[in-house]
């Protein structure tokens, strides 16, 4: 496979990606348990859970939907990237590393190792902000978006369940 084209974004591009996933997740009623998990085997960049019992499912009466957690991987790509803004970057192998390091997760955390869990995507759009509305590029509808001095991140697609 040849080499990725070298950045124009500083390194932490991918941490203002997976800030705006964390927040996205946190409104939709997720709590993040981790960011950035890291073990031999790789590295899980968000461990969410969902709280089944919460005061949301109390009021909707559902008392047996069951705590989740979500394994997430953030993709961070600016348009016209390499990899299909980061889906193309999910291979086997990458699935593979998600799956042990999600194992080693539970084995610390063995309170956790009964709940039902899942290995998610989120596909983050990036552009540099940019005062003259000249340079402004449209973006499809995100699902949530978050704008520092330098760049404008969309959350453009989240996948549950993508694999495993």
């Amino acid at each position: 496979m040849p080499n990725p084209p070298p950045s124009n974004y500083p390194l932490d591009i991918g941490h203002l990606g997976e800030d705006l996933v964390a927040k996205w997740l946190e409104s939709t009623g997720w709590e993040v348990l981790h960011r950035r998990f890291a073990c031999r085997w790789g590295e899980i960049d968000l461990i969410a859970q969902y709280h089944g019992n919460n005061i949301a499912s109390t009021v909707s009466g559902d008392r047996t939907q069951p705590s989740t957690l979500a394994f997430v991987e953030v993709k961070t790509r600016s348009r016209g990237s390499w990899d299909a803004g980061g889906r193309n970057a999910i291979t086997a192998k990458k699935q593979e590393k998600l799956w042990h390091t999600a194992e080693i997760f539970l084995a610390k955390y063995p309170e956790k190792a009964d709940y039902p869990c899942r290995f998610d995507v989120a596909i983050v759009f990036c552009q540099p902000n940019s005062p003259s509305l000249q340079k402004i590029e449209m973006t499809p509808k995100s699902l949530f978006s978050l704008s520092t001095d330098l760049y404008r991140l969309d959350l453009q697609e989240y996948i549950p369940a993508a694999f495993g």
